[in-house]
């Protein structure tokens, strides 16, 4: 979660761990399909899928540790209105899923590469036209999986971590940068191991990359949709711009 040696940014992530986020009840009209699915080693893991109108490329939304994917209610009518096929996940251990998470991180891969196989199985799914938006762990374990699976063409990163306890996505950055992959990167200037994750991850390259630095908050990961409500627009652009 923090680079080694960096105590105040750990104690500065971690009080953004412990703070609420508000969920946004979302509007009747954007209907979820309830799915589940089992990660390599059995776990059942549940998810909401909101497909698309058409055969669409389709966005993963993965969230911050210990929350679930109604943190992503602010962004998910937009993404639906856009006429992507959106998938929120719910690690194990969180939401209703099964499994727990507290003995280590890193079978949280097995998670999101569960959702991914789901979605590469869908008829209404595109293929090769997959995206991953993720906040905090979100964003480390979205630079994973898109380091290792060709599906996944485009990441939007907010607030990412180079490192989360054990997972570290740096390698991964770089597999994906071999493909030319596209990366979105959204960090508060006011959090601080945010914003150097942020640029690190940003100058990996080639491939499409596009930084932004939200001044005057040190909101971390989904809180930002309180302090930047045009950020679920930021995240449709740049999946527009990418997947299509």
């Amino acid at each position: 979660m923090r680079p080694r040696g960096s105590r105040p940014a750990a104690l500065l992530l971690t009080a953004f761990l412990l703070a609420p986020v508000a969920v946004i009840a979302l509007p009747a009209s954007v209907a979820a399909d309830p799915v589940t699915f089992h990660a390599a080693d059995g776990t059942r893991l549940d998810a909401s899928w909101f497909p698309p109108p058409r055969p669409a490329p389709a966005v993963l939304l993965l969230h911050m540790l210990t929350r679930s994917h109604r943190e992503w209610d602010p962004a998910i009518p937009r993404l639906r209105e856009a006429g992507f096929g959106v998938l929120a996940l719910d690690y194990r251990g969180h939401g209703h899923s099964g499994g727990t998470w507290t003995t280590g991180l890193s079978a949280l891969q097995q998670d999101v590469q569960a959702a991914l196989n789901w979605l590469k199985a869908r008829p209404d799914v595109l293929p090769g036209r997959i995206g991953i938006a993720g906040s905090s762990i979100g964003s480390t374990l979205a630079v994973i999986a898109a380091g290792t699976d060709s599906s996944v063409r485009s990441i939007a990163l907010v607030s990412p971590a180079t490192e989360y306890r054990d997972l570290r996505c740096t390698p991964a950055m770089r597999r994906f940068a071999d493909r030319s992959g596209a990366a979105l990167l959204i960090a508060a200037a006011d959090d601080p191991y945010a914003v150097r994750s942020a640029r690190s991850l940003a100058a990996v390259t080639p491939g499409l990359r596009e930084l932004r630095v939200i001044e005057g908050t040190a909101a971390h990961g989904a809180r930002l949709f309180a302090v930047r409500p045009d950020l679920p627009m930021l995240l449709v652009d740049w999946f527009l711009r990418t997947l299509l």
